[in-house]
């Protein structure tokens, strides 16, 4: 394990006395929850200057948010290096997303979550941000974990928006026009504030060097599941299957649509919806799918089995790549295997080895692990894939 994985291993055990099974019964969704240091021991997983270098990437998406007064300004990145010794001394926040994605030190942040279902887990936005930096009070349609990673950060949480609340005018800010604060609270490193889904609330730096990890929580609206389902459902469909009429009758009212006629159209479309196979397949594809173009690719050279074993031999270990998203579904005495929106079958040693890769926090694979063939030809396809990497890989 590399140095970086090995202290984040480290740092990231909920403190002893929390108690996932009652955060889960009495807050969860429910109401906002404040942390004192969260964790056993915190030490803070990436400096202010590599953030402002993936925030310079052209396959990572960042944003500069600015105040003056009472305007607000945004800027896209990717950023010269030379945009952040431009900017004032106060009101700035730079904000990162999938930050996970690139960095395994802030992908291990995701298992500590983990005691939540992991298709849930959305990303991982680190923001950075100067006295006085925020976005302004606002509210969010998801669940989010704002974990104080370095310097200070006031909090301030007002009651729960929905889709009346009023907003200001802003193109790229979702602004509330009125505040009403419930909570304030000052975090310090190591504190972690959770909010559940559409909470008003706004987060103003206090000092320089502040960093805050949030760790969001995917939750598709019916529009969303119901577009992207009937994507994937008409493009399995045959141009050939049309409707007809069936028993047709002469029609006493020609300018009328008749209920038998409606139920055949309604028949067609439902039909093509409803069938759950179909359905769990494409949500396990959907789900892992990853949101941002794949920051490494598979390896630089195909591997087989004979090779793979021989290097294993020499002590080398197998993990997941840690900017992968897995997840599986049961299907008769095997499963499917979903990966970066890929879809495996498995069955036996190679059902029980996805299920590890899956369920297990921190799964290091040696090679008394892949002695049955099929688990180690799942091993060799993942390898292939790139989302199953040595342990020294990143």
């Amino acid at each position: 394990m590399s140095t970086a994985r090995r202290l984040a291993a480290d740092v990231l055990h909920w403190r002893e006395d929390f108690d996932r099974a009652a955060f889960l019964a009495r807050v969860w969704q429910r109401k906002p929850f404040l942390i004192r240091q969260a964790w056993r021991a915190w030490g803070n997983l990436l400096e202010p200057d590599e953030l402002a270098g993936l925030a310079c990437a052209d396959n990572v998406e960042s944003r500069l948010v600015l105040r003056n007064g009472r305007r607000w300004s945004v800027e896209h990145g990717p950023f010269a290096a030379q945009r952040f010794a431009k900017l004032p001394a106060r009101h700035w926040t730079l904000l990162v997303q999938a930050v996970d994605q690139h960095l395994p030190e802030v992908a291990a942040l995701r298992d500590a979550f983990r005691f939540l279902p992991e298709w849930r887990i959305d990303d991982v936005m680190v923001s950075y941000a100067v006295d006085g930096g925020g976005v302004g009070a606002h509210f969010d349609q998801y669940d989010v974990f704002l974990l104080q990673g370095l310097g200070q950060r006031r909090w301030q949480v007002g009651p729960r928006c929905d889709s009346d609340t009023t907003l200001l005018p802003h193109d790229e800010l979702r602004l509330l026009r009125e505040f009403e604060v419930e909570h304030d609270w000052l975090l310090d490193a190591g504190d972690m504030l959770y909010l559940p889904p559409r909470y008003a609330h706004r987060g103003v730096a206090v000092g320089d060097e502040c960093m805050t990890y949030s760790i969001g929580f995917r939750a598709p609206s019916r529009a969303e599941l119901l577009g992207h389902w009937a994507d994937a459902a008409i493009d399995g469909l045959n141009e050939d299957d049309r409707y007809t009429d069936g028993q047709l009758s002469a029609a006493a009212k020609p300018g009328e649509i008749d209920d038998a006629t409606l139920g055949r159209l309604r028949g067609m479309v439902e039909s093509a919806l409803s069938d759950r196979a179909v359905f769990s397949d494409w949500f396990g594809r959907y789900v892992t799918a990853r949101k941002y173009p794949e920051p490494t690719g598979g390896p630089a050279r195909a591997t087989n089995s004979t090779r793979l074993v021989a290097r294993l031999a020499r002590g080398a270990c197998l993990v997941r790549h840690a900017s992968s998203r897995y997840a599986y579904m049961r299907r008769g005495r095997g499963l499917n295997l979903y990966v970066d929106g890929g879809s495996l079958a498995c069955k036996g040693a190679a059902a029980r080895l996805a299920e590890r890769l899956c369920n297990e926090r921190g799964c290091r694979l040696g090679a008394s692990d892949l002695r049955a063939k099929a688990a180690l030809d799942l091993a060799v396809e993942l390898f292939n894939r790139g989302v199953l990497v040595f342990d020294d890989a990143w």
